[in-house]
C-alpha cells in the first residue's frame, strides 16, 4: 500500500500540496486531475523518489518496482524490440548472468537462473513485448529498426511500450494518450484495465479516465482529495459539493447582512446595546464560507468568417500519396458550411494524408479539385508547434499576423487563451506543449477560417482547454473535418463519421462503440491464420509432438542403462579405494610381524573378494556401454 501522511511538497519554493494524507491500495487504478501547475507531475516525482517532501511521510513498499515513461529518448542504434526489453532490468540481468555462468560451466548457477527466468516469464518476454508494440501501432518490420530511425512521436510510443513491458508494481503514466491515434487508445485502455499493477494516471481524456480508473485524486487548493469512481463521477460529486458550498455561502451572506443591519440599527440604543454587541461577537466568530468558483481561464470562440460560400471545397476522383506509394485512391468529398466530419481509421490508413490532401499540403494525384473563391482554410497539423518561433512571444506572433491591430486588442484576445500579463510578452521556448498548442490554436482561429481541418488538435491540452475548444467547435458556422483520439470531442462535435481504410474513404454507419467493435474484429481477423497456414501450423505441431514422443521413448530406453553405469562407477570407485588400502598394507614388510596369521588371512581373503567384484563390475560396465552405444542418440 502507498501511504502519504501529512505530506507537503513544493517546486522552486512554491508549495503545491500542503499537509495531505491519502492511501492507495495495491491494484487500484487512480486518475490524477487538477489545473495546470497544481502539482500532478510533482506528485509523480515524489512517488518516484525524484522529489523529496518538505514535510510528512511517503511510504511505498520497498520491493515495488516503479515504472514511468521517459520524457526523452536518445537516437540509439538499438533495435526497437531490444530497447523495449531493456526496460525489464531483472530479465536483462539474468540473461547476462546466464551467459557468464555458461562460460564458467557453473551448472548450479545455470539451474537457479533458468528457474528464475521462467518465473518472471523470460521465455515469453519477446512475445509480450511484440503484443504491446503491435497494440501501440508498430508493425513487425519496425521491431528491428534502430530507435534513431523513429520520429519524436514514435519514440514516445517506444518509451510507453518500455514502461508497460517492465512488469512494474506501480505504473505512473503522465498523458499516455498523447501521440496515439484512436485505435492505439482503445488498445491501451484495454491493457490498463487488465494489468495487475497499481496505476496512477494523469490524463485530459475524460472518456479514457472513465474507462480505466476506479478512483480519482484531485489536486485543488493545495489539497489531495480522493473520490471513488471515474472522472464523470468525480465531476458530479464536485458539482454537488460546489453547489452546496455556494448555497452555504449565499445563506451565510444573508445571515451576515441580517446581523449587520441589526447592529447598525440598534447599536446606539441603550435597550438594544447588549443584543447588538452579541451580534457583533457572532460576526467575529463566524467562519466565512468562500463562494464557489468554477470559472475556466479560457474564453474564446471562432471569429465570424468573412464569407460562407456553398460548397466550400469539392474533390472528385482524387488520389494522394508520397512518391510512388499511393495512400488514398478515388476520393470524392463535398465540404459545405456546417458540415462536421470526424475521421476514423487505423494507424497508417491515411487520415492525416486525407487532411493534408484537403488542405493542399500534399499534391493531388489525378481527379478534380474545386475551391470556392472565398475559401479560407484553417489547417492545424500534428506538427503545428514546429511552425512557431521559439524566440518570440505570443504577442509578437500576433503582431506578425496582424501588424495594424492595436496591441490591447491583441492582448485581450490572447487572454481568452490564458496568455495574460507577462505571459503574453515572454518568449515561448520554455512553454509547455499545452501552452504552445493553445497559441497555435489562437493564431489559427484569428485568421477567420471558413473551413477547419484539424489533425489531433487536443494533444497536450488540459481538460478545461479541451472543453473550451469543444464549445467553440460546436458554435463554428463553417465546415469542419478533424481527426482526434479524444472520444468526447468526436461525440460532441462530429455529425458525420468517415472511415479511412484500404485506400478508400467511406461513410461509417455507426458510433464510436461500433468503431471499437470494428477495430476488434480487424485485429481478430489479422490474428486468425489462413486455412493453409493453419494446416501448416498443425502439421508442424504434429511433427513436434511426434519428435517429442520419439525422444521420450529413446530416453526411456537409455535412462536405466545410464543409471546402472552411474551405480557401477560409484561401486568401482569405492572398491578400488578399499583394495588400494589393503594392497598398500600388504606391501609393507612390517605388516606380517604386526598382524597375526588369522587376521592376515582374513585381509587377503577380503582383497581377493574385492578383486573379483571389481572385475565383474568392469565387465558389466563394458556390456552396458556397448548396449548404450547401440541405442539412437536423443535429438
Amino acid at each position: 500500500m502507498i501511504a502519504l501522511r501529512q505530506v507537503t511538497f513544493a517546486r522552486a519554493g512554491r508549495p503545491l500540496v500542503v499537509d495531505a494524507s491519502v492511501q492507495i491500495h495495491p491494484g487500484w487504478k487512480v486518475g490524477v486531475v487538477g489545473a495546470n501547475g497544481c502539482g500532478k507531475s510533482s506528485l509523480f516525482a515524489l512517488l518516484a523518489n525524484e522529489l523529496h517532501a518538505e514535510a510528512g511521510d511517503v511510504d511505498i513498499p520497498a520491493s515495488w518496482h516503479i515504472a514511468r515513461v521517459a520524457q526523452e529518448t536518445p537516437a540509439l542504434p538499438d533495435a526497437a524490440i531490444d530497447f523495449v526489453l531493456d526496460g525489464d532490468t531483472e530479465l536483462r540481468r539474468i540473461e547476462r548472468e546466464l551467459v557468464e555462468a555458461e562460460a564458467k560451466g557453473d551448472g548450479e548457477a545455470i539451474g537457479h537462473l533458468h528457474a528464475r527466468y521462467g518465473e518472471i516469464g523470460g521465455y515469453s518476454a519477446k512475445a509480450r513485448v511484440a503484443e504491446v508494440l503491435h497494440g501501440l501501432g508498430f508493425s513487425d518490420a519496425d521491431f528491428q529498426r534502430p530507435v534513431a530511425d523513429f520520429s519524436g512521436g514514435w519514440r514516445v510510443r517506444l518509451n510507453l511500450a518500455r514502461a508497460l513491458s517492465c512488469r512494474a508494481d506501480l505504473l505512473l503514466l503522465d498523458e499516455p494518450t498523447n501521440h496515439l491515434d484512436l485505435d492505439a487508445v482503445f488498445w491501451l485502455e484495454s491493457w490498463l484495465k487488465n494489468t495487475p499493477a497499481t496505476l496512477l494516471l494523469i490524463s485530459h481524456d475524460r472518456d479514457f479516465l472513465d474507462a480505466v480508473v476506479g478512483q480519482i485524486i484531485a489536486i485543488d487548493l493545495q489539497r489531495l482529495n480522493l473520490t471513488t469512481g471515474g472522472y464523470s463521477d468525480y465531476e458530479r460529486a464536485r458539482a454537488a459539493r460546489l453547489a452546496t458550498q455556494q448555497a452555504s455561502y449565499e445563506a451565510q451572506q444573508r445571515e451576515i447582512a441580517h446581523l449587520t443591519r441589526f447592529v447598525e440599527r440598534f447599536k446606539a440604543k441603550a435597550t438594544k446595546a447588549r443584543q447588538a454587541q452579541s451580534r457583533v461577537k457572532m460576526l467575529e466568530r463566524m467562519e466565512i464560507v468562500a463562494a464557489a468558483h468554477v470559472d475556466s481561464p479560457f474564453h474564446f470562440s471562432f471569429r465570424q468568417p468573412a464569407a460562407l460560400p456553398d460548397p466550400l471545397l469539392v474533390v472528385e476522383n482524387a488520389s494522394a500519396g508520397y512518391g510512388e506509394r499511393k495512400i488514398l485512391d478515388r476520393i470524392g468529398m463535398v465540404l459545405r458550411p456546417g458540415c462536421r466530419i470526424g475521421l476514423l481509421g487505423r494507424n497508417g490508413a491515411g487520415k492525416s494524408t486525407l487532411i493534408k490532401l484537403l488542405a493542399g499540403a500534399v499534391a493531388q494525384q489525378g481527379g478534380e479539385r474545386k475551391e470556392a473563391k472565398a475559401l479560407n482554410i484553417g489547417y492545424f497539423a500534428q506538427h503545428q508547434l514546429e511552425q512557431l518561433r521559439p524566440d518570440e512571444s505570443p504577442l509578437q506572433h500576433m503582431n506578425r499576423l496582424e501588424p495594424l491591430t492595436p496591441e490591447q486588442e491583441l492582448r485581450d484576445y490572447l487572454g481568452g487563451f490564458d496568455f495574460r500579463g507577462d505571459m503574453a510578452t515572454r518568449a515561448i521556448e520554455p512553454f509547455s506543449g499545452g501552452e504552445k498548442t493553445r497559441l497555435a490554436l489562437a493564431l489559427l482561429i484569428r485568421t477567420k477560417p471558413n473551413l477547419l481541418l484539424l489533425d489531433e488538435p487536443t494533444n497536450h491540452l488540459d481538460l478545461e482547454m479541451r472543453e473550451a475548444l469543444t464549445f467553440a467547435m460546436q458554435d463554428f458556422e463553417g465546415g469542419m473535418v478533424f481527426v482526434s483520439h479524444d472520444r468526447h470531442l468526436l461525440r460532441t462535435c462530429a455529425d458525420e463519421l468517415l472511415l479511412v481504410a484500404d485506400g478508400k474513404v467511406t461513410e461509417f454507419d455507426g458510433d464510436l462503440d461500433d468503431y471499437a467493435a470494428w477495430l476488434a474484429a480487424q485485429r481478430s481477423a489479422e490474428k486468425a491464420p489462413e486455412p493453409d497456414v493453419a494446416a501448416e501450423k498443425a502439421e508442424r505441431l504434429n511433427q513436434r509432438a511426434e519428435a517429442k514422443a520419439n525422444r521420450q521413448a529413446v530416453l526411456a530406453q537409455r535412462r536405466p542403462l545410464l543409471k546402472e553405469i552411474e551405480q557401477l562407477e560409484r561401486k568401482l570407485a569405492k572398491w578400488n579405494e578399499e583394495k588400494a588400502v589393503l594392497d598398500a598394507q600388504f606391501a609393507d614388510p612390517d605388516f606380517y610381524t604386526s598382524v597375526d596369521r588369522a587376521k592376515s588371512e582374513e585381509m587377503h581373503k577380503q582383497a581377493g573378494l574385492l578383486g573379483e567384484q571389481i572385475e565383474e563390475a568392469e565387465l558389466r560396465w563394458l556390456e552396458v556401454h556397448e548396449a548404450l552405444e547401440q541405442l539412437p542418440q536423443p535429438d
